[in-house]
């Protein structure tokens, strides 16, 4: 952090800031809109939001002015005021995607369609992609990680979301030389597959959520899919469909996440895993061949082995998302990516018995949620990716409640972006 800062000063003293526009003005957006107001160096130039009243108020409440900031859907407007120095709010997500002396992009919706098509868009504009929206990335991120490569700019998932927060142990210990067990994250909410938007309602309002996002992490939905982006990024895998998700605090996690033959869960390692009761942590369960680093390890208090846990008790979502910033615009690099392709995928599965004719909903709604799989059995079973599923999507035939959707049993709207992304993916990376 102190070279950030460091090197942020030092672009500031060349009269040069990294400037980023942020699209969704909710709880993620608003934390990290304040979060980069106390940072030298790096602006929250240009918000965008559906409802511009909440783009306006996130800025204000991170110290800006109101009249430092300009309303417009025009993008000649937006480029004006934006080379005057004056904060931009607006409805229009294509200002945030094509604005001149944007640096960066962050997608802070949670909507796969809407992140794919910002995405897309930076991509094409030369802008680094910062995704604050894993449920996009789960779904079509080698293909848009390819694409950005190819552009010479950066596609990244976000340091503070828990597969970022991951993926920093799994670098440390990888870089460090340990040989790599498991990985995964705490599950923040009880695990109940049945939740919907009335169901969790109340407790939304009081936490200042939606109750649709509530929804998506009590049914266990955005946790399939942030371990689907971790499998994605590193090559791990599921090691049952939607993972064992065990009880334990950190101090038994080894005990538990190892093999069956040595007392544990596991059929294999390489894995990647939820843990009920550990969070809000991340975790990377490590071993070594090394009798010597053995010893070290039970030195230092970490345990008498073979296996230990490295845990980071926390993750601060959008507030690390500028640590993200910093390193794409800087340094060229990614927090997290689809480096390894489609690894895994988060499936769907029928939240209720469901009639044919009838219309599915949006992720944490009523009808569906998601578990995750190795991608070459969804393939093989053709299995429905999650992030396809919206309000558009027909029932073929009766759907029971618990059964995996297959292609067949649906039809989904071809017209969207994601879909079409998929289908290239699937084409191209397999």
């Amino acid at each position: 952090m102190f070279t950030m800062n460091k090197k942020l000063n030092e672009l500031l003293d060349k009269g040069k800031e990294i400037k980023v526009s942020i699209i969704g003005a909710g709880k993620m957006g608003k934390g990290l809109i304040n979060q980069m107001s106390r940072i030298n160096g790096m602006i929250p130039s240009l918000v965008v939001n559906r409802h511009i009243d909440k783009a306006i108020e996130a800025l204000i409440s991170s110290g800006i002015s109101r009249d430092e900031i300009v309303e417009t859907d025009s993008l000649k407007d937006a480029n004006y005021y934006l080379e005057k120095g004056r904060f931009v709010v607006s409805e229009n997500i294509e200002l945030a995607t094509k604005a001149n002396i944007i640096d960066a992009v962050v997608d802070a919706t949670g909507v796969p369609e809407v992140g794919a098509n910002v995405a897309l868009s930076a991509i094409d504009n030369r802008k680094h992609v910062i995704m604050l929206n894993v449920e996009t990335d789960a779904v079509v991120g080698p293909i848009l990680y390819k694409k950005a490569r190819e552009a010479g700019v950066v596609y990244t998932g976000t340091a503070g979301d828990e597969p970022g927060a991951t993926m920093e142990l799994y670098n440390f210990a990888k870089g460090l030389g340990f040989e790599i067990l498991a990985i995964g994250k705490g599950k923040n909410n009880p695990l109940n597959v049945e939740a919907n938007p009335d169901t969790v309602y109340e407790d939304a309002i009081r936490k200042g959520l939606k109750p649709t996002m509530l929804a998506e992490f009590v049914d266990g939905t955005n946790t399939m899919i942030e371990l689907t982006s971790l499998a994605n990024a590193t090559g791990f895998v599921p090691d049952i469909r939607g993972c064992h998700g065990v009880e334990s605090d950190v101090k038994n996690l080894t005990k538990v996440l190892r093999l069956k033959e040595e007392g544990g869960v596991l059929n294999s390692y390489g894995v990647v895993d939820f843990v009920k009761g550990i969070a809000p942590g991340v975790f990377a369960i490590i071993t070594t061949k090394l009798e010597e680093v053995h010893k070290q390890m039970e030195y230092l208090n970490m345990g008498t082995g073979p296996n230990y846990v490295l845990y980071r008790p926390y993750h601060l979502t959008s507030l690390e998302t500028p640590i993200t910033i910093f390193e794409a615009c800087y340094y060229n690099e990614a927090t997290i990516a689809p480096t390894e392709g489609q690894v895994a995928d988060t499936i769907t599965v029928a939240k209720r018995d469901l009639k044919a004719g009838e219309r599915l909903d949006c992720l944490g709604g009523y009808t569906v949620y998601g578990a995750i799989e190795r991608h070459e059995i969804a393939k093989k079973e053709n299995l429905v990716p999650i992030g396809l599923i919206d309000e558009n999507t027909k029932v073929k035939r009766d759907i029971r409640k618990g059964e995996f959707i297959t292609y067949d049993m649906i039809e989904l709207d071809q017209n969207k972006t994601i879909y079409k992304l998929r289908k290239l993916q699937d084409e191209i990376i397999g």
